[in-house]
């Protein structure tokens, strides 16, 4: 078992929320309290879970012009805003932290749940079953992946759990295209299948255009951006792998970026990550909106418990393809599984998460500072 102090873990309890609701008012009140300048960008149409307006929230601490900027960003893959939130929050009640990024003249830019709906209806995806890691792509040429499209069917079957006829395909499949193989097919992205897994989607979503929209407004003239994007649900518990987020086979980046993080941030394009390599990850928008800049960008990954969350996310998928056959407590036992694949509620977790959240943005302000 991960050790880790009591105190120090009990102490960050408050920043964590246990639904979106919670959360986007908490982080509203914490930009409050340091005086931010404060965006809201309403998500149109759709709704949450509790019939509550969705927006991706902006908080802008220090100099609208400084040279350099860090970015803190969560809720990519909605349930997974839960971790990414709290450490936003704890960052805005971290007097000695912003005092830093003051001192070494950095903007700090804190994007809060980039994916509303699927943070507020515990889906990974978005409102249009869109995984947003995978949508900030080239739509002239949308990610073919005929791999998955014979997947499907066996990822999402017609009964859930799945019958022992299923699992012996899925087996054979493993067996036959190998471990790397099989999650080539699954993770990499596809435009083919709206209703599968990992469905990058055949245009921008709102969200994409959102957070474009953000980079442009806020780091058109800085110099130096540095990001960090905070994911969970892959790697051991409580544990905060550092992926590089620049561009694929960009070597002089990745050095660059373990210069300021350490050499322990791993490229899932050289097979060192518990990720495989993606397309269309978000932080790519960074290299398009903001060319004048030095980039930086890791993705900070945390475990949470120990197996795959692959099989809450066939779960969930399964009750969107079939929701009328699963009971009201079926329901609820499936976005529980998704919701505990991607947010440990416990304290112990709570500490490691923000003690790594908070070093990787200490190292982003050394790094870009004067």
């Amino acid at each position: 078992m991960h050790q880790i102090s009591s105190e120090a873990s009990t102490s960050v309890r408050p920043f964590f929320s246990t639904s979106y609701t919670e959360a986007r008012a908490k982080f509203i009140a914490a930009s409050a309290k340091v005086s931010a300048v404060v965006e809201h960008h309403v998500l149109p149409i759709h709704f949450g879970a509790q019939g509550e307006t969705l927006s991706t929230n902006v908080a802008l601490v220090g100099p609208t012009n400084a040279k350099s900027l860090l970015i803190l960003s969560s809720g990519v893959h909605g349930p997974e805003g839960l971790c990414g939130s709290g450490c936003q929050i704890s960052l805005l009640h971290d007097d000695a932290l912003l005092r830093l990024a003051e001192e070494r003249e950095v903007a700090l830019l804190l994007i809060h749940a980039v994916n509303p709906y699927g943070f507020s209806h515990i889906r990974r995806t978005n409102e249009d079953n869109v995984d947003l890691n995978r949508n900030f792509i080239d739509f002239s040429n949308p990610t073919r992946n005929s791999a998955y499209a014979k997947l499907h069917d066996l990822l999402i079957p017609a009964q859930w759990p799945p019958s022992e006829d299923n699992i012996r395909a899925m087996a054979t499949y493993r067996a036959t295209h190998g471990e790397i193989g099989f999650r080539d097919a699954l993770t990499t992205g596809q435009s083919e299948v709206p209703g599968g897994l990992f469905y990058a989607g055949v245009s921008p979503s709102w969200s994409n255009w959102t957070l474009r929209r953000i980079l442009r407004t806020h780091g058109a003239r800085r110099e130096r951006i540095a990001w960090i994007d905070i994911h969970t649900g892959l790697g051991r518990f409580g544990h905060g792998e550092k992926i590089h987020a620049g561009r694929t086979g960009a070597l002089d980046n990745l050095r660059a970026t373990r210069t300021v993080w350490g050499a322990d941030v791993v490229a899932a394009w050289r097979g060192e990550s518990a990720s495989r390599q993606v397309l269309g990850q978000a932080t790519a928008a960074m290299f398009e909106e903001c060319p004048q800049a030095e980039h930086l960008a890791i993705a900070l990954e945390y475990g949470t418990k120990q197996g795959s969350a692959l099989d809450a996310l066939r779960a969930e998928s399964w009750l969107q393809r079939y929701p009328r056959a699963a009971s009201a407590a079926q329901k609820n036992r499936i976005k529980k599984d998704l919701l505990d694949a991607f947010y440990v509620d416990h304290d112990e977790w709570r500490g490691m998460v923000v003690g790594q959240c908070r070093t990787a943005i200490l190292q982003g302000c050394l790094a870009l500072g004067y």
